[in-house]
């Protein structure tokens, strides 16, 4: 929690602490002493922690720069991070091992409450990492939703997480870009080897993420979208800068980084495709099932087993639709339960929209509107501020509406970025839900206020999806009490979007543990969602490239809510919702079995006062 103290407090206890010290004076030599003694006990454990924790993240900064810029660290935007490099990423496991040892050298008897959280923490993180050492995960390079030259295309602008605004910052795309063909080298050799012992991509992942490639490659230097930032050059530049700059942005687009672009392109049409596999799941892949496993077990912070999971699963696609049945006929829809979706999904009365403007307008009203509500639901709120925009042009046809965070030090906010490919069939049913997830109370008041506590680095900047998408999904939850599905509109929406994260449950475990088929994964959701066939062929598609990142939501967010249920069952009116959120969110990101022991020592607490 922030507290705020005024000068006429801050006199007062001053006055106060040395009236103390005058009073205590024959007793401070031994108050002293004492103190000096428990500072010995405790310095040396804290203070190696302290540096093991500050070390974990250096060096993982170092390793992953562009994911360092993406949570505001930018100290390394100039460096690209060879970490597919075989070499390299044997160097980071033999690093993570050391740490570990070094970790388990330190007495926790000698560390407070706070402190040995970060312990387990840290300790939690190097095990989980350490776990895919084994799986060969620097062979599948690129998929449709992550790759190096797409994230840097998407940098180029200047807008995002990487500032491109000054000389140095100009030199420092500059740098990453320079760097890029010698990644996508590094990436070439590793899908060949891939391809000699059958961990490759599936077929359908590649087509679709062909097409991204390709625009890559540019006629002209001046046509890339690598040269964005020399359009966009500064007049206070001096000339001389403008000149330099220009000639290497040019250079390096037309003579090493529009060559590599071509490469990879052609080795993805022509070699790599060819090569790739017909199936759709995991399992499929050498010793497959547990390297799916590792990936349920890191993305759910659990040990559920995906069978667990695919019936949970199962029984929430069930439940929530029990509730389409009493909520069809407020719509105006009396035909099969089942078919709920897809009849809303045929509706143009639910596409209202003529221009992407409109539905920017849409979210920010929603916005303003929320400004009123959630300080009744939160005692802690994030300073800084959140901006709505649009997905940039060149990922908006895969992206998903989606969150980035501010950076530390506000040069930029938080940003909900709204994915429009076509505006007239952007569903307004989803608008509140949506916002609800990936603005505020969501993404934005628990990611930008971890950046904001007093936290060690690796955790103020951490990220597990089982806590983070967990608390987004339940932040929908609060729809409810902020009066927002009152209208059955909305309501339908947070039902729809409820019913897609337990359809993940299915679809995810379905694919990578049960053998199920890209088409019948796409068959399962357009007919339980009522997606249309892109709609649910992007879905199927982000989940066949990233397994198990799909299951976090749900369990997660089925956890905090358990724990609101128990708190609000243990304390009755002792029970306080904007202190129960403080709890959940004021260390930023857990285990979800570490929020559960955190959230029962304040059950405790609250229960003895």
């Amino acid at each position: 929690m922030h507290y705020f103290i005024s000068p006429i407090s801050r006199l007062f206890l001053f006055t106060l602490l040395l009236l103390i010290v005058i009073l205590f004076l024959p007793f401070h030599t031994a108050l002293a002493a004492g103190l000096t003694n428990v500072q010995a006990s405790e310095s040396p454990a804290k203070k190696k922690l302290n540096q093991i924790m500050q070390n974990y993240y250096e060096h993982n900064a170092e390793y992953d720069p562009v994911s360092a810029t993406l949570i505001g660290d930018n100290r390394f935007d100039d460096h690209i991070g060879m970490n597919i490099d075989p070499k390299i990423r044997a160097y980071h496991f033999a690093l993570y091992r050391k740490f570990s040892k070094q970790l388990h050298k330190i007495n926790l008897n000698q560390l407070g409450q706070r402190d040995q959280t970060s312990y387990h923490y840290l300790d939690y993180l190097i095990n989980h990492a350490l776990s895919f050492e084994k799986f060969p995960e620097h062979m599948l390079p690129i998929n449709q939703m992550h790759s190096m030259p797409i994230t840097l295309a998407n940098f180029a602008n200047g807008k995002g997480s990487q500032p491109i605004t000054n000389p140095k910052q100009y030199r420092a795309y500059l740098n990453r870009i320079t760097q890029l063909p010698s990644w996508i080298d590094q990436a070439i050799i590793n899908m060949r080897k891939g391809m000699k012992i059958g961990v490759v991509q599936p077929k359908a992942l590649i087509t679709s993420v062909l097409p991204q490639f390709k625009q890559l490659v540019s006629l002209t230097p001046e046509e890339s979208i690598f040269y964005t930032p020399i359009k966009n050059l500064p007049d206070t530049f001096s000339t001389a800068d403008k000149e330099t700059l220009t000639t290497r942005y040019r250079d390096v687009i037309e003579k090493e980084l529009n060559p590599a672009l071509i490469r990879l392109a052609t080795f993805l049409e022509k070699d790599y495709l060819p090569a790739s596999r017909n199936s759709a799941g995991w399992s499929a892949l050498p010793n497959g099932e547990n390297w799916y496993l590792a990936h349920v077990a890191h993305t759910t912070t659990t040990s559920l087993r995906p069978d667990k999971i695919h019936a949970i699963g199962i029984n929430e696609v069930a439940r929530i639709q029990d509730q389409f049945a009493l909520l069809g006929p407020k719509l105006g829809y009396f035909g099969p339960t089942a078919d709920l979706p897809a009849w809303v999904a045929s509706q143009k009365k639910f596409r209202p929209f003529k221009t992407q403007q409109e539905v920017l307008d849409a979210f920010n009203q929603l916005n303003t509107n929320l400004s009123i509500k959630l300080p009744a639901l939160f005692s802690l709120i994030p300073r800084a501020p959140l901006e709505i925009r649009l997905e940039p042009e060149l990922t908006k046809a895969t992206a998903s509406s989606h969150y980035t965070p501010p950076n530390p030090d506000g040069s930029r906010p938080g940003i909900f970025w709204v994915a429009v490919n076509d505006p007239t069939q952007f569903e307004s049913t989803g608008i509140t839900t949506i916002f609800l997830h990936e603005g505020r109370p969501g993404h934005h008041f628990q990611i930008a206020l971890q950046q904001e506590l007093e936290l060690p680095a690796f955790r103020k900047y951490g990220f597990n999806n089982a806590y983070a998408e967990g608390w987004a999904l339940y932040a929908e939850t609060l729809g409810r009490e902020l009066e927002l599905y009152a209208d059955p509109e909305q309501c339908f929406g947070n039902l729809n979007l409820e019913l897609l994260r337990a359809v993940r449950l299915v679809v995810d475990t379905g694919l990578h543990s049960k053998n199920w088929t890209r088409e019948q994964s796409i068959q399962y959701m357009s007919t339980i969602l009522g997606y249309s066939e892109s709609e649910a062929k992007n879905a199927v598609e982000r989940y066949m490239a990233l397994p198990g990142q799909a299951l976090s939501y749900k369990v997660g967010s089925m956890k905090i809510e358990e724990l609101r249920q128990k708190a609000s069952n243990s304390l009755g009116a002792k029970f306080n919702l904007p202190e129960f959120h403080a709890v959940v969110v004021d260390e930023g990101n857990l285990p979800l079995s570490m929020l559960e022991k955190k959230v029962n020592r304040w059950i405790v607490d609250v229960a003895n006062q």
